[in-house]
């Protein structure tokens, strides 16, 4: 989707996303063009600091760790997905 429409979306103001992209919170693979995933991840960082009060200091460190979280979770369903077809690798 454009800016425009993420923005919508996401109900953030351009420059709260000006300062999201710099601090690197949201990465999308095309400048200008987001994702359903940066959506989310915008989503969430509105909760963190709207809905939990969340400090500017705390997001990156929240962030990394449930992006820690969900490439562990992807690490151990590719591991089990292993154990169960030996013959796939």
């Amino acid at each position: 989707m454009q800016r425009h429409e993420f923005l919508m979306h996401a109900e953030i103001e351009g420059e709260a996303l000006e300062v999201w992209l710099e601090e690197g919170w949201l990465t999308p693979l095309e400048a200008d063009h987001f994702s359903d995933v940066d959506l989310a991840r915008a989503r969430l960082i509105c909760d963190l600091k709207r809905g939990l009060g969340v400090n500017d200091e705390a997001v990156p460190i929240i962030l990394h760790l449930l992006d820690q979280m969900h490439g562990l979770r992807r690490m151990i369903a590719e591991a089990r997905r292993r154990a169960a077809d030996p013959s796939d690798g």
